[in-house]
């Protein structure tokens, strides 16, 4: 049906684009109301609450998008999926965004409706919003509300004294100037080589940030001559509200806004302009990554998405591959080499001993999303109907796709259609990280891992295939798990000591001589599957040995039960202050 034949169509695509932007404001008052409770969460320490609360702000967006397709189905009737109605949907919809901070958003809200509603596969340029040329958050030049702090040469603490002063919370803290004074020296010590007098100011957002058990005050510090990123954890604990740690290293705020830590929850009027903020701090961040952390994670897609095939369109030469690490029973892994992301894709037929369905692999990913990720599981975001020319596959890997993908894979004249991937950040295979690292950096890694699994485990996350294959390497050196496949709550497992054989014959087994349960899980038979080097194993058992004891794992599912998570704070011990 053509746009003509609909009565007066101008008139019914302002009102759908009324519906439109209604819907998604709709959406951020919601995503609003429950990050606002963030703050009682904290000084209440409700951390049960936080949990829930998290999990409920992410299934937000789907739902929304759901009950906006209703209202338009009501208000357009039979010509909704009219394609030339939308080319007046989405002018009458741009023209509602003129001047507005948050105008990408809105577009991207539209886009996922648009597409919801035309089963579109790839992108549809004529009805969708995707400026492929231009960064959007470079328009941007709104300043983010902020609080700015002189610091005396002499008296620096005065100044820490009235930043927390400034931000009030319905709990007192514990000793306010002891804290003022604690973070005024640590400042001074992190930036002792900027000079003699190294802090003049500081600058911070007016918004709190939240997550898990800590706020956090975000901005940056300035010298005579350079800035840097200021962070100030605060906890509320037995002691008190107490100022905990202060980050001012790049690579130490890059991870607290890092890919594999849960959502903030930061009460923002606008994001935009907090995400130019942020990118001033962290300029080696992608800003969908920003956009991710910030709760926001149908923004992040959009703008991993923007600039990967922007970049994807300026290599034309060069091929999709295989991924480094060894080949996946579950999943086919493939990545540009030039670009830090990898694709993953579920095979059509699992290897032995893989006993799982394609279900039960999308909904591994899904919970990914609803668990505390404490630094250590990678953000897998879901794609859908992604096309690619089909020239730019190496053969081998296009052979694999088409061959033992086709559940997820299919041909449409010369482009490749990925009806369902899961896109990660690359990082180096911790298998083959441990090859080719001196003997120290090995150790490291090793023990890194082993830190992984226990942080994991203290938040009711049990990897399954502990393998490290399994992990990954950042570019700081700490190990990250990205496969989820068998991944399960430790409080689901059952956590048995392995039994004395009680002659010769069942100590010779090759088998287990005793009944074993599908969800028994036995400690101290880990070290026979981590794959480790004899050394790095050796000192994996050292420091680790909780990790191969039944009863350490029985006393965090005790805990679990009773409502306990243990803390895990997103920072080292030595960063802590006095």
């Amino acid at each position: 049906m053509a746009a003509a034949d609909i009565p007066d169509p101008g008139t019914l695509a302002t009102t759908l684009a009324l519906l439109i932007r209604d819907g998604f404001e709709q959406y951020h008052a919601r995503f609003a109301a429950v990050t606002q409770r963030a703050r009682l969460r904290f000084e209440t320490r409700d951390w049960a609450g936080a949990r829930q609360d998290a999990v409920e702000r992410i299934g937000l967006y789907d739902h929304c998008i759901a009950q906006t397709v209703d209202a338009l189905r009501r208000g357009a009737g039979e010509h909704v999926g009219t394609r030339t109605l939308w080319l007046h949907v989405r002018q009458a919809y741009a023209a509602l965004l003129d001047g507005l901070i948050d105008a990408e958003l809105y577009k991207t809200f539209y886009n996922t409706l648009a597409r919801r509603l035309f089963a579109t596969q790839g992108v549809d340029a004529a009805i969708e919003f995707m400026a492929m040329d231009v960064e959007p958050s470079d328009a941007i030049t709104h300043p983010v509300a902020r609080h700015s702090y002189t610091l005396s040469a002499t008296r620096p603490a005065e100044a820490l004294l009235r930043v927390l002063g400034d931000y009030r919370f319905d709990v007192p803290y514990a000793h306010q100037l002891r804290c003022a004074a604690a973070i005024a020296v640590r400042l001074q010590d992190d930036l002792a080589h900027w000079g003699d007098y190294p802090v003049r100011s500081i600058e911070l957002l007016d918004t709190v940030f939240y997550r898990e058990r800590r706020a956090y005050l975000v901005g940056r510090v300035f010298g005579e001559h350079r800035f840097s990123p200021c962070v100030i954890a605060l906890v509320n604990d037995q002691h008190g509200l107490r100022a905990e740690a202060v980050l001012t290293r790049r690579r130490d705020v890059a991870h607290l806004f890092g890919v594999s830590r849960s959502y903030f929850q930061a009460d923002l009027a606008t994001v935009g302009d907090a995400v130019v903020f942020l990118r001033s701090l962290l300029p080696g961040k992608p800003i969908d990554e920003i956009y991710t952390v910030l709760g926001r994670a149908k923004q992040g897609k959009t703008e991993r998405y923007r600039t990967f095939f922007r970049h994807f369109q300026d290599h034309p030469t060069e091929q999709l591959v295989h991924a480094d690490g060894t080949p996946g029973m579950v999943m086919a892994v493939f990545t540009l080499p030039s670009y830090p992301l990898v694709f993953k894709l579920i095979r059509d037929r699992f290897a032995w001993p893989k006993a799982m369905s394609r279900q039960q692999v999308e909904e591994k990913y899904a919970l990914v999303f609803n668990l505390d990720r404490v630094g250590r599981l990678l953000d897998a975001q879901p794609y859908r109907h992604l096309r690619f020319p089909r020239a730019r596959f190496a053969p081998a890997l296009l052979d694999e796709l088409l061959t033992q993908c086709r559940s997820s894979v299919s041909e449409d004249g010369d482009d490749v259609v990925v009806t369902l991937c899961y896109v990660q950040r690359r990082f180096r295979p911790l298998n083959l990280y441990l090859r080719e690292q001196a003997s120290e950096a090995r150790r490291n890694a090793a023990l890194d891992y082993a830190q992984a699994i226990t942080d994991m485990a203290r938040n009711n996350i049990f990897p399954g295939d502990m393998l490290p294959k399994n992990f990954g390497v950042s570019r700081h050196g700490r190990a990250v798990f990205y496969d989820y496949d068998e991944l399960c709550l430790v409080s689901d497992c059952t956590f048995r000591a392995w039994p004395t054989p009680r002659n010769a014959e069942e100590a010779l087994a090759d088998e287990p001589w005793f009944q074993i349960g599908p969800r028994d899980v036995f400690p101290e038979r880990f070290w026979m599957f981590m794959g480790l080097p004899g050394a790095e194993l050796a000192a994996v058992r050292e420091h680790f040995a909780h990790l191969f004891d039944p009863a350490w794992w029985q006393g965090l599912q005790a805990r679990f039960a009773a409502g306990d998570f243990p803390d895990t704070p997103p920072y080292a011990s030595g960063q802590r202050l006095a």
